[in-house]
C-alpha cells in the first residue's frame, strides 16, 4: 500500500456542501493538507508544465498520521443464522462453478469458525469439495477428485453427531460436460462443540477480523439443513435456511426462504445478474426469469467501500470558484493530491461556458493496470517529476472495468470509494514517444489550462451532477464543452445533453469514442458504475453468454448503439477507428470555405491542421469518430476535415464489419479509418462542434496557445458562448 493516500466520498460540491477526505497514512509523524487549484496537470517539460497552484481558502490543517487497511474480497455475511445447539445431524450444500478450483482452499459456505472452537465449513480446494471441522487442526476431509473449472455442481458436507462420521460429496451437474463423475468421501473426525452464530457465504472467519479463503466462483442455492439430503439433493430433514440468490438481484440483500427468516447482506459487490445452473437460454434478460439467474459471482478481489474513517472535511464556502482543485496530502517527503470539483451553486452559473468532468470514464479506467511499466518508462517518470505511482505496482485498492479478475472474468463494478492513482495530477499512461502520454484526468486538464489561458470563463460540473440534475442543470450555458475522452454514459447523462441541444443548447464534444458505452447506477449503491461489455465493440474482455443485463438497474449493457442511441445522434460523430497511441493531422476540406462556416477558420490559413501536439504527436489520432447519416449524424452536418495519415495499427471498430471485405453502411474499411471534424446548426438553434479525436485537447498548447487547432477552438467557443 502507499505510504500516504486518501480518497474523497464525492467528487464534487456545491458552496456549502461538506466533502470528506479519507486518509491512510503509514507514516510516524503528522500530515498536512492544503488546497490547490488543478489548471494543468500535464508534467512534460516540453508542454505548459505542471500548474498545481495555492488557493489562499482555509482547508485543512495538520492531522495525526493512521494506517487505514483494504480488504479486498466480495462474500456474503449472515448475522443472525439458524441455532444449531440441537442438530445431530446438520448438511451443508450449495450449488457451485467453480473458477480457480485449484488454487487453494476456498470456502463456499461456513458456519461459526472452522478455525476456531467451534464451527464447519464447506469448501473447495484442489482436491475437490472438502469438509473442514474445528479442532482437526489444518486436516479437513476432501473427496480427491479436483473440480473441473467454470463447470456445475452440487457439493454437499455432512456432520453427524450420532455416529461422530462426516461425509463430503460432489455431483456434476452439467450434461454436457462428458467424463465428469461423482465422488464423495467419509471419515471419522474428532467433533467440536455445536457451531455457534454467524454463517458466511464465499469466505471463512478469519483470525483477526478480515475474512479469509475467499471463493472465485459462481455460487447459488446454499442451504442448512438439520438432517441429510437425498440423491436429488434435495432435503431430507429440516431446512434450517436456504438463501434464494435470485431474489433481489439489484442490490446486496440475501433473502432466506427457511422458516427463520435469516437474512443477509453481500459485501464488496459481487456480480449478479449471471447466469446459474438452471439457465436454459430461452431468457437472456434475468428480469424475465429471475430463477435461471438465482447465482452470484465471488471474486476474491471485489471492492465497493474502502471503509476508512474520515481524516478531515471541507465546507465549500460561498463565492468560491468553481474548477478542478486538489487536497494536497504532504508527510515526510511523501506527498498526494486528491482532486475535487467545486461546482456553482444550484440555479447559480458564474459563466456562460460549461466543462464537464468525465468522471464516469475517469471511473471506469479507475487503478487501470496495463502491464507497460517498464525501466524505460520509470526513468521517464522519475526525469519528469510525474506521479510517481503506477497501477502495475499497486493492486492495493483494486482495478478498472478494463481489467480482470484472478479467474480471468471481467471487471464489471467500478467504485469511487478508493484511492484511484489513475486520477491523479502528473499521471502518464504510456511512455509516448512523441507526447506527453496522458489520459483522462489530466489530459482533460490541456482544456482548462487552454480555458484559462485564453481568458475564457467557465463553470465546471462533473457527469455525476449532470446524472442527477438533468437538462436544467445545463439550460443556463450558452456552450458546453467535453474533455477528450467522454466514454461511459447513463441513461440519464444522455438524456440531459440530448434536451441541452434539443432546447437550443451548444455542444462542443472535444473528444474521440465518446458516448459510446452504457453504464449503470443504483441510488441504493452511491458510489458504482456498472458496464457489461456485451456483443460487440472494442472491448477489453467480452461478458459471458446471457450476462448482458446489468445488475443495478435491469438495463441491456454494451454500446449505446445497441441500445438505439448511437454516438453520431448527439454529438454528430461516433467511434470509427482505434490504434496505436499516436497522432497524425487533419485536411481542410473544401466544404470549410462554405460563408456558413468559414467563420471557424477565422486566422487559419492552413490545410494541414494539428501535426503536432503532447498526445501522440498529433490531433488525429488513437480513437477516432466519423459522421455516418445512418446513424444519426444531423441534416445538414458540414464535415470541415477529415484526418489522415494513420499507421497500420488503426483498424475500424468491429461493429462496423460485416466480414473481412463488407462494411455495415457501405465503403472500404481503410475509409473507416479517419477523425471527422464536423459543424452542425440544429432545428432548435442550438449547435455542434465535434472533432473526432481523442488526441485534438493536447494539441492545443502547441506555440503557447498560436497555433490552428487552438484558434479554430476559440473562434468555435467565443461564438458560441456569445450567442
Amino acid at each position: 500500500m502507499l505510504a500516504l493516500t486518501g480518497y474523497v466520498d464525492r467528487f464534487s460540491a456545491a458552496p456549502s456542501g461538506t466533502l470528506a477526505f479519507k486518509v491512510s497514512s503509514t507514516l510516524g509523524e503528522d500530515y498536512t493538507a492544503d488546497l490547490v487549484r488543478i489548471r494543468c496537470a500535464d508534467p512534460n517539460p516540453a508542454g505548459p508544465g505542471m500548474k498545481i497552484l495555492p488557493v489562499d481558502i482555509p482547508f485543512g490543517g495538520r492531522f495525526p498520521s493512521r494506517f487505514q487497511p483494504v480488504h479486498l474480497g466480495s462474500y456474503g455475511r449472515i448475522d443472525t443464522p439458524a441455532a444449531l445447539t440441537d442438530v445431530p445431524v446438520l448438511t451443508l450444500s450449495a450449488i457451485i462453478w467453480p473458477t480457480l478450483p485449484g488454487r487453494g482452499p476456498q470456502a463456499v459456505l461456513t458456519v461459526g469458525d472452522p478455525d476456531g472452537a467451534a464451527g464447519v465449513g464447506l469448501e473447495v480446494g484442489p482436491m475437490g469439495a472438502t469438509l473442514r471441522v474445528a479442532g482437526n487442526g489444518t486436516g479437513a476431509l476432501a473427496t480427491g477428485v479436483p473440480l473441473a473449472a467454470r463447470s456445475w455442481y452440487r457439493i454437499a458436507a455432512t456432520v453427524d453427531r450420532r455416529a461422530g462420521t462426516v461425509r463430503v460429496s460432489q455431483t456434476p451437474l452439467d450434461a454436457a460436460r462428458l467424463g465428469l463423475k461423482p465422488a464423495e468421501a467419509t471419515a471419522t473426525l474428532r467433533l467440536p462443540e455445536p457451531p455457534g452464530g454467524g454463517v458466511m457465504l464465499a469466505a471463512a472467519p478469519g483470525a483477526d477480523g478480515p475474512v479469509a479463503r475467499h471463493y472465485d466462483g459462481k455460487l447459488e442455492a446454499p442451504m442448512l439443513v438439520a438432517g441429510t439430503l437425498d440423491a436429488a439433493g434435495a432435503p431430507g430433514g429440516t431446512v434450517l435456511a436456504a438463501w434464494d440468490l435470485g431474489r433481489g438481484i439489484d442490490g446486496v440483500r440475501v433473502e432466506d426462504l427457511g422458516p427463520g427468516g435469516h437474512h443477509g447482506v453481500l459485501v464488496n459487490l459481487p456480480t449478479r445478474a449471471v447466469t446459474g445452473s438452471r439457465w436454459t437460454g430461452n431468457e437472456m434478460c434475468w428480469r424475465h426469469a429471475p430463477d435461471e439467474y438465482a447465482a452470484v459471482h465471488f471474486h476474491s478481489d471485489d471492492l465497493y467501500d474502502c471503509g476508512w474513517e474520515t481524516g478531515f472535511s471541507f465546507t465549500v464556502p460561498d463565492g468560491m470558484k468553481s474548477g478542478i482543485y486538489g487536497a494536497r496530502l504532504r508527510c515526510a517527503g511523501h506527498e498526494d493530491i486528491i482532486p475535487f470539483y467545486v461546482i456553482p451553486a444550484p440555479g447559480r452559473p458564474t459563466a456562460k461556458v460549461l466543462f464537464i468532468g468525465s468522471t464516469y470514464t475517469f471511473q471506469a479506467y479507475a487503478n487501470h493496470r496495463r502491464g507497460n511499466l517498464d525501466e524505460a518508462f520509470r526513468k521517464r517518470i522519475a526525469d519528469w517529476g510525474a506521479y510517481p505511482h503506477n497501477t502495475d505496482d499497486h493492486s492495493d485498492y483494486a482495478h478498472s472495468t478494463y481489467n480482470r479478475h484472478p479467474d480471468d472474468s471481467g471487471v464489471a463494478l467500478s467504485s469511487r470509494l478508493r484511492p484511484i492513482l489513475t486520477m491523479r495530477p502528473g499521471y502518464l499512461t504510456f511512455n509516448d514517444p512523441r507526447g506527453s502520454g496522458l489520459r483522462h484526468f489530466p489530459a482533460d486538464s490541456h482544456v482548462t489550462d487552454w480555458l484559462e489561458a485564453k481568458g475564457i470563463a467557465y463553470d465546471v460540473l462533473t457527469d455525476e451532477d449532470i446524472d442527477e440534475g438533468g437538462a436544467e442543470v445545463l439550460k443556463p450555458y450558452a456552450a458546453v464543452l467535453t474533455g477528450s475522452h467522454p466514454e461511459y454514459h447513463t441513461p440519464g447523462t444522455l438524456d440531459a445533453l440530448e434536451g441541452y441541444t434539443a432546447a437550443g443548447g451548444r455542444l462542443c464534444y472535444l473528444g474521440g469514442n465518446g458516448f459510446y458505452w452504457r453504464i449503470a447506477r443504483n441510488p441504493d449503491l452511491p458510489g458504482v458504475i456498472e458496464v457489461r461489455r456485451a456483443e460487440t465493440g472494442i472491448r477489453a474482455w467480452a461478458a459471458e453468454t446471457g450476462e448482458y443485463y446489468q445488475q443495478l438497474d435491469g438495463g441491456l449493457g454494451g454500446l449505446w448503439r445497441r441500445n438505439g442511441r448511437p454516438p453520431q445522434r448527439l454529438a454528430g460523430v461516433g467511434f470509427s477507428s482505434q490504434g496505436l497511441f499516436e497522432g497524425s493531422w487533419y485536411r481542410r476540406l473544401p466544404a470549410a470555405d462554405d460563408p456558413q462556416v468559414s467563420w471557424i477558420f477565422a486566422g487559419v490559413p492552413e490545410e494541414i491542421i494539428g501535426d503536432f501536439g503532447l498526445s501522440g504527436g498529433g490531433a488525429a489520432g488513437f480513437e477516432l469518430d466519423r459522421a455516418e447519416a445512418a446513424l444519426g449524424t444531423p441534416p445538414g452536418t458540414v464535415v470541415l476535415a477529415s484526418s489522415e495519415g494513420h499507421g497500420p495499427s488503426f483498424i475500424p471498430v468491429f461493429e462496423d464489419l460485416l466480414s473481412h471485405v463488407n462494411t455495415l453502411h457501405g465503403g472500404t474499411r481503410d475509409r473507416l479509418v479517419r477523425a471527422d471534424m464536423i459543424y452542425a446548426d440544429l432545428p432548435s438553434g442550438g449547435a455542434l462542434f465535434s472533432v473526432g479525436s481523442i488526441t485534438f485537447c493536447g494539441s492545443l498548447a502547441h506555440n503557447g496557445y498560436a497555433n490552428p487547432v487552438s484558434r479554430i477552438l476559440e473562434n468555435v467557443v467565443r461564438r458560441f458562448a456569445g450567442g
